[in-house]
């Protein structure tokens, strides 16, 4: 049985994780908080991996996410999204542990008219992207047994996303404005939790770097549609541009990713966003 720590254990996506588990008979998976397990403390977590030993791989669900707030508290989005990671690193090299790391679409700049690549070259416009860019090359620099996973617009029933978001002002506001020249990939954090668990039941040593999100594209405000559709809610919904939303964070215009190397690498076939939104629909 394979022995996995996962970071962030309180956040959505390792609650995803969490439910994802009780179909792995194979794994045993713990989940730890900031509370024993804080990736800015190295101490802490070196104390924590002595005393609970054998872990052979680490998915590290630990960050600071919230995108605007990281424009006034950039020292804190660099402890925990760069520096954390580091930490992390040098010590999955230190107890042999293989890392799973969670990124972002952030690290681009939304100038590309294609979905992104591995290989295209990052160029983050905002503190949140530039922390987990650093984080990236951090992990990248300490450590070769490491597979770095960006990933896009995640939602769940856990958490603070915009499924969830969008659905309370349904229920609070007679008129909702969504910005439309936005386009990313909505992903439920649901079938990226089963991904990152599939790359451990294999056991895989195809490190690197991998795009995964679910296949095809749409604005928020075409995002929010399909959301009240599925979910059968009626609502006055109004598109708005990115210029009239008032945020301290510039956002990418375009974060598709392509997800072309973990097809070919893990055989593995992202499901297209709106079949993946109806799966959601269940869950709620």
């Amino acid at each position: 049985m394979v022995k996995v720590l996962v970071t962030g254990g309180r956040g959505q996506l390792a609650k995803c994780i969490k439910m994802a588990s009780k179909r792995r008979a194979d794994l045993n998976i713990s989940f730890e908080d900031s509370s024993l397990f804080d990736i800015t403390n190295s101490s802490q977590m070196r104390v924590y991996l002595s005393k609970n030993k054998d872990f052979e791989f680490l998915i590290n669900c630990a960050a600071y996410t919230n995108v605007d707030l990281a424009e006034k508290n950039k020292d804190k989005a660099y402890q925990v999204n760069a520096e954390g990671a580091e930490k992390l690193a040098k010590l999955c090299k230190e107890f042999n542990i293989k890392l799973v790391h969670i990124s972002t679409d952030f690290v681009f700049d939304g100038s590309n008219t294609r979905p992104y690549k591995e290989t295209d070259v990052p160029n983050p416009s905002s503190v949140y992207g530039a922390s987990k860019l650093q984080g990236e090359k951090n992990i990248m620099e300490r450590l070769s047994s490491y597979f770095i996973i960006r990933t896009s617009w995640l939602y769940s029933e856990f958490g603070s996303n915009f499924v969830k978001t969008i659905l309370r002002l349904a229920d609070t506001q007679k008129e909702i404005k969504v910005v439309s020249d936005q386009i990313g990939s909505p992903t439920n954090a649901h079938d990226l939790a089963d991904f990152l668990l599939e790359i451990i039941s294999i056991n895989s040593t195809n490190y690197g770097t991998y795009h995964f999100s679910n296949t095809g594209e749409t604005s928020w405000y075409g995002f929010a549609e399909e959301v009240f559709r599925i979910c059968n809610v009626s609502a006055d919904l109004r598109p708005i541009s990115s210029s009239a939303y008032a945020s301290l964070a510039n956002r990418p215009k375009y974060s598709v990713l392509d997800t072309k190397k973990v097809k070919e690498t893990f055989s593995v076939n992202p499901t297209y966003f709106k079949h993946s939104l109806e799966k959601f629909k269940k869950r709620i």
